[in-house]
């Protein structure tokens, strides 16, 4: 498995992971949000093309993604939002997910990001350093509880950084 920067060639290799990732079992042809979300983020002002990434086979074909946005706290733009990250189901529970997640993160530190956010499951985050963003006093946007909204702050980290968060407008349009 080699991990990458997403290139052009790769726009409709990530919309495949993200469909398969994300497919719902009650409805396969249905096509998960997450699939079009990266595109409609791909659009936006938000986007930060150095924190698209894939995860390719030994033959170079793309079995996962993951990706960083721009994101703001109190209106300030030092915070990433982190998401989708998807995964072949063929691919899953073989290390893929976290190795993207290692990469991104430490792209994002090498790249003086002080904070990344997401929304995901907390029993499986925390291995990556994320913990409730409201203990670092990042509270979270819309309608979603702080359990399931996450924080890692990286080596820019200020404890300044206070406020709600902000996702970039694709995000809010769900």
């Amino acid at each position: 498995m080699l991990i990458r920067r997403e290139t052009p060639a790769d726009v409709d290799a990530i919309r495949a992971v993200h469909s398969a990732a994300f497919a719902k079992a009650d409805a396969p042809e249905a096509v998960p949000v997450e699939a079009t979300l990266v595109d409609a983020l791909r659009a936006d002002d938000g986007w930060l093309p150095a924190l698209s990434l894939v995860a390719t086979d030994s033959g170079g074909e793309v079995v996962g993604h993951v990706v960083c946005t721009r994101g703001t706290v109190a209106g300030a733009p030092v915070a990433l939002g982190l998401g989708p990250l998807g995964v072949l189901p063929a691919w899953q529970r073989r290390g893929v997910g976290s190795a993207l997640m290692h990469a991104v993160l430490g792209a994002a530190d090498a790249l003086g990001e002080p904070l990344v956010v997401l929304l995901g499951h907390p029993e499986y985050y925390p291995r990556f350093g994320f913990r409730p963003a409201v203990e670092l006093g990042v509270t979270p946007p819309g309608p979603w509880g702080p359990r399931f909204f996450m924080a890692r702050p990286l080596g820019a980290w200020q404890p300044t950084i206070r406020g709600e968060f902000a996702y970039v407008k694709p995000f809010a349009d769900l």
